[in-house]
């Protein structure tokens, strides 16, 4: 089974209104557990196995983005559970670009 997470983390009352330095933190972050994702410009899609992966890297990115100075943080996440089989992201990207192609 693979959990499909999309996930955008916005900080809230930084200096600035560029994020694009928080948001390269979090991907440093999610690219040092060796999951495998895809970064778009709205969100950030992740490949895990557990449920506990998911609370673990949600704890560790509000821990980073704290001691980065972030003061608050807003975290949008959707989830794609799969029973049946493994879902991946290329899979399901492929899935749409063969409907597309018909």
């Amino acid at each position: 089974m693979a959990i499909l997470v999309e996930l955008r983390v916005v900080p809230v009352g930084t200096k600035t209104t560029s994020l694009s330095g928080y948001v390269a933190k979090v991907i440093e972050l999610i690219k040092s557990r060796g999951y495998n994702y895809f970064l778009s410009p709205m969100g950030t899609s992740i490949e895990v196995k557990t449920f506990d992966d998911i609370a673990k890297l949600l704890e560790d990115i509000a821990n980073m983005l704290r001691s980065e100075g972030v003061q608050r943080i807003v975290i949008d996440i959707a989830i794609d559970a799969r029973f049946d089989k493994d879902a991946h992201l290329e899979s399901k990207i492929r899935s749409v670009e063969e409907k597309l192609a018909r």
